[in-house]
């Protein structure tokens, strides 16, 4: 009976499952009623909401056809992202198709042994989680998915290990960022705190999820490397995109092949470099990871047209995930248009006011988090929110320095777990199907939300401000 009940229900494909959102958010625009709050431009420049200036405005439903309409509103909203993780990931793809990763894997294949290999999951991690709490990495990680994946098969694990040391690294950096300028950097903006103000307790909330996340991850890929019928991909194809080579291990590095790392290794630190000092964004990025596949193919000796054949491989490797970009940016132009995303902040807001400060301070938690569904913009969510909960967190005795706190580790750790957010496309880059990565990452994000509400009683025991 089990057996037919399982092969009756199917998780619906995850174009469905986003145009299902969308459409429930349509109905939406048509039974909550439309509102907004007053904005104005702060001391920094930016445009936030006036705190206590909420007030109805005439409805603006969105229709059938309207609704078809945000599907391409979305793509065009989203081309940015699009583009970036097209053009970032057919660069990234020249740089596999080296065979240097081959010849790197297979190094560390030689040198960790058995569960010792394990210790690449909090090492990198870590790394990942440093460059996004520093110049706010999220996107930009995104190539280095399959690298990852790939780097996990061949050490006896599964792809899920692969992108859980991507997702988990950028999204607990992002939670407990210390100075992530999209982030942190925006919320004290609006919040009037000093920039930077706080980053020792946010640093050691940061080790406190990296550790929850890594010992969870570690667990998992060390039972399935002892027994690999306890992988949650067990009897599953991987996308060829993201296959390991079996004689992975004989691989050794030439001078060409080492020639491509050390450009890759010279691209990350320009990178870095740029984001920090000059403030680079995705079209800066974008052209570093161009010029990193075509020195690649330079080096390797490729012609132009073998070099075009990679490329177009990987667009069209990559052009799933790129669209699941625009159907989910398609829920926020909905919402946008309907104009109820005021209405839903303000809703969600006023319960706090009557609670005790405490459980008040956890509930900015829970409700950032289920935010970040409608808003899965870091910066765009604190100009949404931290206007109004700055000013709240006063009346109830709460330091803005934990309401900030609160709207950050609800933003960034969401973002791997929400559809309308990262977790379809991060999924799809690792070949693994959507339900797979939520029934591996939703234990691990439950037991991190655990911690952040200790981090944040924590905060609000020894008066954190």
């Amino acid at each position: 009976m089990s057996d037919k009940l399982k092969k009756k229900f199917q998780f619906p494909h995850i174009y469905v499952l986003l145009v299902f959102i969308i459409v429930i958010c349509a109905i939406a625009t048509w039974i909550l009623p439309a509102g907004e709050f007053d904005r104005v431009k702060n001391a920094a420049g930016n445009t936030v909401v006036v705190a206590g200036t909420y007030h109805p405005i005439p409805a603006t439903p969105v229709g059938p056809f309207e609704t078809v309409q945000a599907i391409y509103g979305g793509m065009l909203d989203a081309s940015n992202v699009i583009f970036f993780i097209m053009i970032a990931y057919a660069s990234i793809g020249l740089i596999i198709s080296s065979g240097a990763f081959n010849g790197l894997v297979s190094g560390l294949l030689r040198v960790f042994k058995g569960k010792s290999r394990s210790i690449i999951i909090p090492f990198f991690i870590t790394i990942l989680g440093i460059a996004s709490s520093t110049i706010g990495v999220f996107e930009e990680a995104f190539p280095f998915v399959p690298i990852f994946v790939g780097i996990a098969i061949a050490m006896g694990y599964d792809a899920i290990v692969g992108l859980a040391i991507v997702a988990l690294g950028v999204g607990i950096g992002y939670s407990g960022a210390a100075m992530n300028p999209f982030t942190v950097g925006m919320a004290q903006s609006i919040a009037e705190l000093p920039p930077m103000s706080g980053f020792e307790f946010r640093i050691f909330c940061h080790v406190c999820m990296i550790i929850v996340g890594s010992i969870y991850t570690m667990r998992y890929a060390i039972r399935i490397q002892e027994d690999p019928t306890k992988s949650l991909l067990y009897g599953t194809d991987l996308a060829s995109h993201v296959k390991a080579d079996e004689n992975l291990e004989n691989y050794k590095l030439g001078k060409r092949e080492m020639g491509v790392l050390a450009t890759l290794a010279i691209g990350i630190v320009i990178v870095v470099y740029g984001t920090k000092t000059y403030g680079w964004y995705l079209q800066e990025l974008c052209s570093m990871f161009m010029i990193m596949g075509l020195v690649t193919a330079v080096i390797m000796g490729w012609g132009p047209s073998e070099t075009a054949e990679k490329v177009a491989k990987s667009f069209a490797d990559m052009a799933m995930a790129a669209m699941m970009v625009g159907l989910a940016r398609a829920i926020l132009v909905v919402l946008r248009e309907g104009s109820i995303i005021d209405t839903v902040v303000y809703g969600m807001s006023l319960p706090l006011s009557y609670m005790p400060t405490w459980i008040a301070a956890e509930c900015m938690l829970v409700i950032q988090t289920l935010l970040n569904f409608l808003v899965p913009s870091g910066s765009g969510q604190a100009v949404i929110s931290m206007p109004i909960m700055a000013p709240l967190a006063d009346l109830l005795g709460i330091s803005r320095q934990v309401a900030v706190l609160c709207f950050q580790f609800g933003d960034g750790l969401s973002n791997i777990i929400w559809p309308t957010a990262f977790a379809p496309v991060l999924a799809a880059l690792a070949g693994v199907k959507l339900e797979r990565w939520w029934k591996w990452v939703t234990p691990v994000f439950l037991l991190l939300i655990f911690t952040q509400m200790i981090c944040v009683a924590i905060a609000m025991f020894i008066g954190w401000a």
